[in-house]
């Protein structure tokens, strides 16, 4: 639902896209206010998850006012100064710590001091990106806006499934005064394959089972495939059993595309066969790259938040059809910073066949351009 502004105070209603306001309003540093959070379910108000990203958030500002409540349904927000630094944060083991990795990336660059943050919890979740993806398909991305990756890291120290967890992951990130334009209209043709498979606390032949089933798959189409194993032992295996795959797809072009998938949760009732779930990831990764542009479907979004906020220059990038959590991004965009998009449908030849009567296929090319804000870390006094 869109907002509904009072004394410049956006007043959103319901419980969907929490993330992205909160995000949005600590860049912005426009005070939001979100209203009839699961007014009408049995258990009414914030989940502990986002009760969690709340905290992290005011971790890693200063002069952060949240105002909640008495029964959950209802916050204020008033966003502080961006800090960053040192940050040590348990997350919620009902989301997977690429839930709160996500919105720290975001945040990063325009933080006062250097990112160094310490995340605790579920490493691989089937609701949110894994700690995998986010560094095979997200540190690349932020990298061609910020150019120099002197100091950004992604480091996984423990791996953890749920429901327990017990991963951790250390995050660096360098701060800018500002953000380059993009010009980034070409993404070439995929020249290897590489994965990593982890187990942790089952069999390690539950790995090689994986990886076998995944190059069978992958090797019809391309001989360059290479899997690794991280068959995790003792305390760097977490709490609880499970096991899975990320899998991902480099071009000519430094483009990233990445598909992954995990075993069911321990306790759930249901057996995974390692060579289902081998198969199925890489099922996922032929359909990412047949979806096509420059940039993975689960991170259109950040490229949208970094081209808006670049220099007052035109950004432009290709990618593959929207995903609705990027479409939605968009109109908080505009929402908050009064940005907007140009989209146009880019069309080749080979698509005449497929498409509809209005010219768009399954796999269509979105080009995206828009004119940056101008967005400038205060914090940060040198070029």
């Amino acid at each position: 639902m869109p907002a509904t502004i009072h004394n410049d105070l956006l007043v959103y209603k319901g419980s969907n896209f929490f993330r992205q306001r909160l995000l949005l309003a600590t860049l912005s540093g426009r005070a939001i206010k979100i209203e009839d959070i699961r007014s009408t379910h049995d258990d009414p108000g914030l989940r502990e998850y986002e009760v969690s990203l709340i905290r992290l958030l005011d971790k890693v500002t200063n002069g952060t006012r949240v105002e909640l409540s008495q029964t959950g349904t209802s916050v204020y927000y008033q966003p502080g100064i961006l800090v960053g630094g040192q940050v040590t944060h348990n997350c919620s083991t009902q989301r997977g710590i690429g839930y709160y990795l996500e919105i720290l990336l975001a945040l990063g660059p325009f933080c006062k001091e250097p990112m160094n943050a310490v995340l605790q919890g579920v490493t691989h979740s089937a609701l949110d990106v894994s700690v995998d993806k986010i560094k095979a398909a997200a540190l690349p991305l932020l990298l061609k806006f910020i150019l120099v990756d002197d100091g950004l890291e992604l480091k996984v120290v423990r791996r953890g499934a749920p429901p327990l967890g017990g991963g951790e992951v250390v995050f660096k990130c360098p701060v800018r005064r500002h953000l380059r334009p993009l010009q980034w209209t070409k993404w070439g043709r995929v020249k290897r394959i590489r994965g990593v498979v982890y187990a942790l606390r089952v069999s390690p032949t539950m790995a090689n089972r994986v990886v076998d089933a995944a190059k069978g798959v992958m090797l019809n189409f391309i001989p360059d495939v290479y899997i690794n194993t991280d068959q995790c032992r003792g305390s760097n295996a977490g709490k609880s059993p499970g096991f899975g795959v990320s899998l991902v797809a480099e071009t000519d072009d430094k483009t990233f595309y990445c598909a992954e998938a995990k075993s069911t949760d321990a306790g759930a009732g249901e057996i995974t066969l390692p060579e289902d779930l081998g198969r199925e990831c890489a099922q996922r990764l032929l359909d990412e790259i047949y979806r096509g542009g420059a940039v993975d479907s689960c991170f259109q979004w950040l490229l949208a938040l970094w081209m808006a906020l670049g220099q007052k220059d035109v950004s432009e990038c290709i990618v593959g059809p929207l995903s609705d959590y990027t479409i939605t991004f968009l109109q908080h965009l505009k929402e908050f910073f009064g940005v907007m998009f140009k989209l146009e449908v880019q069309r080749s030849a080979s698509d005449d066949e497929d498409s509809d009567d209005e010219g768009v296929t399954p796999a269509s090319k979105i080009k995206m351009t828009c004119v940056g804000i101008g967005y400038v870390n205060i914090s940060k006094r040198t070029l």
